[in-house]
C-alpha cells in the first residue's frame, strides 16, 4: 500500500515545521510505504525568482543568495549534529552552487531540491529506509502516460523502501530541459505520483484545515467543509480557491483517489476529503470563492454547490442579500450548479461576506454563555463587574451575559438557567467535581453551545491542553494566563488555526500589559503589513516595583524583594521574577502578534540573580540575596552617578542574523533621560514600538496591576 502526503510550503518553512512534518511522515510510514512530496521553504520560490531578475556578479545577488543560504543552514543546524550536520550543509552547499551558476529561468526550481534534500536526509537519520526521487527527470510536462510510466518503474525498482522523498512543483519537458508545473504545482505533483503508484491515499497538508466555506483571511466565520465531490472540489479551486491547486483533481479523479485536505498544525482534525460523491437529490452550498480582477477593477464571486440548483431562485436570493448589506451587483448569472456575481472590487470583502452569512452562518446568538476557570482575585473581580454592569451591557449593545459556570481547584459550579447572574433567581447551582484542577474543563461544558466563551483567568500551566478542542467544538475563549499562550509556537499557531476553521475567537490581551491594549496595537500595525522594527517592553510590574523602589529607599535589595513578597505581588517564588521568567512568556507573546514565531530558545535572557540562588530554600535565598547587597548596590551607584536608571527590559530588535530575523533578549539596561521607559513609577508597565510606519516610537504605558483593571480588560476582550 503507497500513501502519498504532500506538504506546501509554510509546513516546511522552518525546523520546527518540518519535525512536525518528519511526525506526521513517521506516524504514516507504520502503515505502508509513503511518496513524500515538499514544496521549497515558504518564501523561497518568491526569493530565487528575485534573484533571477538581478544582476549577475552583482553584490545585491549575492546577498541574496547568502540571505537564502542562511535560512537553511538554520533549519539543519537546530535538525542536525555532529557529522550528519556536516554531510547534509555539504550536500546543500553543493545545491547553491549549481545554482549560482544555473541560467535564470531555472534558478526557481531550487528551492524543492534544497527542502526535500534536507528532509530525506533527516528521515534517513531517523532510521527510516529513505530514496530521494528526481521530479526532474521522472515527471513529464504535459504526459501525463509517460510520467506515470516513469514514476511506477522507479517505485518499483525499490521494493524495500519505506519512504521516497520527492520535490513538488519541478518537472521537465519532453527535451529534457528544466521546467515547473506553475504556482501551486507541488499539489499536482502529489496527484501524479499517487495516480502512477496507484496509492490509496493523498494527502494534502497545508496550514488551514481544509477546503473552507471561505477564505478565512477575508471571512473569519468562514469554516472547513468537511467532504465534498471532486467537481465541487474543481469549482472552488478553478474561482479562487487557493488551499487547493486546480490542475490537482483530474489525476486523482481519474484515478479514483480521495484528497484528503489536512492542516500540518493541527494533525489530529479531520480535515476536508475530496472524493467521487454521488450527485444528491437536493444540492447543498459548498462554499464562497472570489477572484479580483484589478484591471476591471470587479472581484468575481463564485457561489459553489454540488449540485443541480434553480439558478433563478438562486441569483435573486444572492442579490436581494448584497442589496441588504448596502453592495450594488454588476452581474449575476447561474450555470445550473453555482452562482456568478460581480462587484465592485471596494466592496469584494464586504460582498464576500454578506453571502456567507446569508448561506453559511446560523444568526449569531444574543445570549452570551460564560463559563469562567479561576477563582482568584481577577475572576472574582470579573463576576462583580458582570453583576453590575450587565444590564447597561445589554442595553448598548444587546448581548446578554450568563455566567454558565465558575471554575475553581474544587471544580465547577453550573448555573443551566439563561435567566441570569448566579445571584438571578432561576435554578439553582449545580455542583460538579469533574476537572477540579481546571483542566478537565472540556467534560463540564461540553454541552455548552457553539458561541459559548470559556474564560481562563487562571494561573495553570495546563489548562492550554484544552484550549484546541474547546476551539474545535465553536468554544470560544479569552485568557489573561499568559502560561497558556507562552507554550511552543506549534501549539500557538495550532490554536489560532482551530479558532479560525470554526469561527470562534482565541483572545489574551490581558496577558501582557494587564488593561494596556500593547498586543491590539501590536496586532493592527502587523496586519496591516507595518513591519515591527523593535519592541521594547517593560513588562514585569515585579522587578518594575522592586527597580524603582531600590533607587528611592535605604532598603537593601533583599529587603524589598521580601516586602513584594509579601504584598503578594512576586510569585510564591520570587525567583521566578528575578529568573525573568515572567517576562519571557510575555515577550513570546508580543513578539507572536507581531509575526515573529519566537521560541523560547531563540531568547537570550541576563536574569538579575544566578544559577548559584537554584536549590536554596525560601529563607536561604533572602540569606543570599543579603549577602549579595553590595553587588546590588554598585550597580544601582554606578547608574545613579551617570544620571541613569535601572530597567528589567523585555527586547525584540530586528536582525537579519537573528532567528525569524529578529534578536531578543531580557535583561536590566540602564536608560537616560531620554528614553521613555526612564519616568515609569512603581509598578506601571510601558511598551515602546518603533516600526517601518511609525519610526518615531509608540509608547503605551499605565498601570501594570489591578485586578478590577485586568477584570475590565478581560469583559472587553469578551464583547468586542
Amino acid at each position: 500500500m503507497i500513501q502519498v502526503l504532500k506538504f506546501g510550503g509554510s509546513s516546511v518553512a522552518n525546523a520546527t515545521n518540518m519535525s512536525r512534518v518528519l511526525d506526521i511522515v513517521s506516524k504514516a510510514a507504520r502503515n505502508g510505504r509513503v511518496v513524500l512530496i515538499c514544496s521549497a521553504i515558504s518564501g523561497c520560490t518568491d526569493a530565487l525568482l528575485g534573484l533571477a531578475k538581478t544582476e549577475k556578479g552583482s553584490a545585491e545577488r549575492q546577498l541574496m543568495l547568502e540571505s537564502l543560504q542562511a535560512r537553511h543552514a538554520d533549519i539543519i543546524r537546530r535538525l542536525f549534529t555532529g557529522a550528519e550536520r556536516e554531510a547534509v550543509s555539504a550536500k546543500i552547499a553543493e545545491l547553491f552552487a549549481k545554482l549560482a551558476a544555473a541560467p535564470e529561468d531555472e534558478m526557481v526550481t531550487f528551492g524543492e531540491l534544497f527542502s526535500t534534500t534536507i528532509i530525506a536526509e533527516k528521515l534517513r537519520c531517523e532510521g527510516l529506509r529513505t530514496k530521494w526521487l528526481d521530479s526532474r527527470i521522472l515527471v513529464i510536462k504535459d504526459n501525463e502516460s509517460l510520467t506515470y510510466n516513469n514514476i511506477s518503474t522507479a517505485v518499483a525498482l525499490e521494493p524495500e523502501v519505506e519512504v521516497f522523498v520527492a520535490p513538488g512543483f519541478i518537472a521537465s519537458e519532453y527535451d529534457g530541459k528544466v521546467t515547473t508545473l506553475g504556482r501551486g504545482g507541488s499539489d499536482f505533483s502529489a496527484a501524479l505520483y499517487a495516480a502512477a503508484t496507484k496509492a490509496s491515499r493523498l494527502e494534502i497538508w497545508t496550514d488551514v484545515p481544509g477546503i473552507m466555506t471561505a477564505n478565512p483571511k477575508l471571512v473569519e466565520a468562514a469554516r472547513t467543509i468537511p467532504e465534498m465531490s471532486y467537481q465541487a472540489a474543481l469549482d472552488m479551486a478553478t474561482h479562487g480557491a487557493k488551499v487547493l491547486y486546480a490542475p490537482t483533481v483530474k489525476p486523482a479523479m481519474e484515478a479514483g483517489i480521495a484528497i484528503h485536505i489536512l492542516n500540518t498544525f493541527e494533525p489530529e482534525n479531520p480535515g476536508t476529503v475530496v472524493s467521487a460523491l454521488p450527485e444528491p437529490k437536493v444540492a447543498e452550498w459548498m462554499g464562497v470563492t472570489s477572484m479580483d480582477d484589478t484591471r476591471q477593477g470587479e472581484s468575481l464571486i463564485c457561489l459553489v454547490s454540488n449540485g443541480h440548483i434553480n439558478g433563478e431562485a438562486a441569483c435573486a436570493r444572492t442579490e436581494d442579500c448584497l442589496k441588504k448589506a448596502g453592495i450594488k451587483t454588476l452581474s449575476c448569472s447561474s450555470d445550473g450548479t453555482n452562482v456568478h456575481v460581480s462587484v465592485r472590487l471596494t466592496v469584494a470583502r464586504e460582498a464576500l461576506n454578506a453571502i456567507h452569512r446569508e448561506y453559511f452562518e446560523i444568526a449569531p446568538r444574543s445570549v452570551l454563555e460564560l463559563y469562567i476557570a479561576g477563582k482568584g482575585a481577577v475572576g472574582s473581580a470579573l463576576v462583580k463587574l458582570i453583576e453590575e454592569s450587565s444590564a447597561r451591557i445589554a442595553e448598548r449593545t444587546g448581548k446578554v451575559l450568563h455566567i454558565a459556570g465558575i471554575a475553581d481547584s474544587h471544580g465547577w459550579t453550573l448555573y443551566p438557567s439563561a435567566a441570569g447572574l448566579p445571584s438571578a433567581t432561576g435554578k439553582g447551582p449545580v455542583s460538579d467535581p469533574r476537572g477540579a484542577d481546571c483542566t478537565g474543563i472540556a467534560r463540564p461544558i461540553a454541552d455548552a453551545p457553539r458561541g459559548s466563551i470559556f474564560v481562563d483567568v487562571t494561573d495553570s500551566e495546563d489548562i492550554w491542553k484544552e484550549y484546541e478542542g474547546l476551539l474545535r467544538e465553536g468554544i470560544s475563549i479569552v485568557s489573561s494566563n499568559r502560561r497558556a499562550l507562552a507554550v511552543p509556537f506549534v501549539e500557538y499557531a495550532a490554536m489560532h488555526a482551530a479558532a479560525q476553521e470554526n469561527g470562534s475567537f482565541l483572545r489574551y490581551e490581558t496577558t501582557v500589559g494587564s488593561a494596556l491594549p500593547m498586543l491590539e496595537s501590536i496586532a493592527a500595525g502587523a496586519n496591516s503589513s507595518d513591519e515591527i522594527l523593535s519592541i521594547e517592553a517593560v513588562v514585569s510590574c515585579t522587578l518594575n516595583r522592586i527597580l524603582s523602589e531600590y533607587t528611592l529607599t535605604p532598603c537593601s535589595f533583599a529587603q524589598i524583594v521580601r516586602k513584594a513578597q509579601d504584598e503578594g505581588l512576586t510569585e510564591a517564588d520570587p525567583r521566578i521574577d528575578l529568573s525573568g521568567r515572567e517576562a519571557l512568556r510575555k515577550l513570546l507573546i508580543l513578539a507572536r502578534e507581531a509575526g515573529v514565531p519566537l521560541e523560547e530558545e531563540d531568547v537570550e535572557i541576563e536574569p538579575v540573580i544566578g544559577p548559584e540562588y537554584a536549590g536554596l530554600s525560601l529563607e536561604e535565598f533572602y540569606a543570599k540575596l543579603e549577602a549579595d547587597e553590595p553587588r546590588f548596590a554598585a550597580l544601582e551607584s554606578a547608574a545613579d552617578a551617570q544620571h541613569l536608571r535601572q530597567r528589567f527590559v523585555a527586547s525584540l530588535v530586528k536582525d537579519p542574523s537573528g532567528p525569524h530575523g529578529y534578536r531578543a533578549s531580557i535583561r536590566v539596561q540602564n536608560v537616560d533621560a531620554s528614553h521613555p521607559a526612564y519616568r515609569i513609577k512603581g509598578s506601571e508597565n510601558a511598551i515602546i514600538i518603533r516600526s517601518t510606519y511609525h519610526p518615531s516610537p509608540l509608547l503605551i504605558q499605565g498601570a501594570g496591576e489591578g485586578a478590577r483593571m485586568a477584570a475590565s480588560s478581560v469583559l472587553n476582550d469578551i464583547l468586542r
